[in-house]
């Protein structure tokens, strides 16, 4: 990929079609690692929706280990997206050109560490367990919060129930009859194309994600995990560069 190209995706300078690449991309990796981490430990970790249902009834079954390692799962998601947002802030308080890139880089490292220790740790089924969810919860988080933060809460890449929520919004306007009595033209019922193409291609980056992710476990096991983190580097490095050479001409 060209570099101006690479630059744009991480960049403080933001525009609504990067956002909506470096969207595509996130829901890839949000897509493949919610797969894989299903196959690892056999629940999902990009919402918090289910977690948060199962801790309920749970609490309700007197389950008290399973209470608690629900709100272990859904406070690694909020230190998550914390970390991220304090990432982000500490970047834009200097006037970083990694802003952006460096909760991407956290990310790429945790899944990197994941993909290569998680066949040693899972021998210890009694601690992995939890603490791949946790990791991966956190992970989840973090990203969520990169790109809420970025698209100012127009993209979300780690879960697809508002995104499938819009779709069907968008459809069902795209099918309404504007009859001719409807009232004035400017009044009509118009579908928002370009967001439903939008939202469709967040759909199917995640689905195509989940199924890479699924097949990659299946036949390469927590290794998997280390072509995402290079992704993820890939989309990031540039910005970092740039800081660094920022660094270099000041020194």
């Amino acid at each position: 990929m060209p570099v101006h190209y690479l630059r744009a995706l991480t960049s403080p300078g933001r525009t609504t079609e990067s956002n909506r690449r470096l969207g595509r991309s996130l829901a890839f990796v949000a897509g493949a690692a919610n797969a894989g981490g299903f196959l690892a430990v056999g629940q999902y970790t990009s919402h918090m929706t289910g977690i948060v249902s199962a801790l309920a009834d749970h609490a309700v079954l007197g389950e008290i280990a399973l209470v608690v390692a629900g709100l272990c799962s859904l406070l690694a998601f909020m230190v998550g997206a914390a970390v991220s947002a304090i990432l982000i802030n500490w970047g834009r308080r200097r006037g970083a050109h990694s802003e952006y890139a460096m909760p991407l880089m956290l990310e790429a490292s945790l899944l990197l560490v994941f993909g290569l220790l998680g066949a040693q740790l899972e021998q210890q089924r009694m601690f992995f367990v939890p603490a791949t969810v946790g990791l991966l919860c956190f992970i989840m988080g973090l990203q969520n919060a990169i790109i809420t933060k970025i698209s100012k809460a127009e993209i979300r890449t780690t879960h697809m129930t508002g995104v499938v929520t819009d779709i069907g919004i968008e459809i069902g306007k795209l099918l309404y009859w504007n009859a001719r009595n409807d009232g004035p033209r400017d009044a009509r019922v118009l579908a928002n194309r370009p967001r439903l193409r939008l939202l469709g291609s967040l759909l199917g980056m995640f689905l195509l994600g989940g199924l890479a992710g699924a097949l990659g476990f299946k036949h390469m096991g927590f290794v998997a995990t280390v072509p995402l983190a290079g992704l993820l580097v890939l989309l990031a490095i540039v910005p970092v560069f740039d800081d660094l050479a920022a660094l270099g001409r000041r020194f």
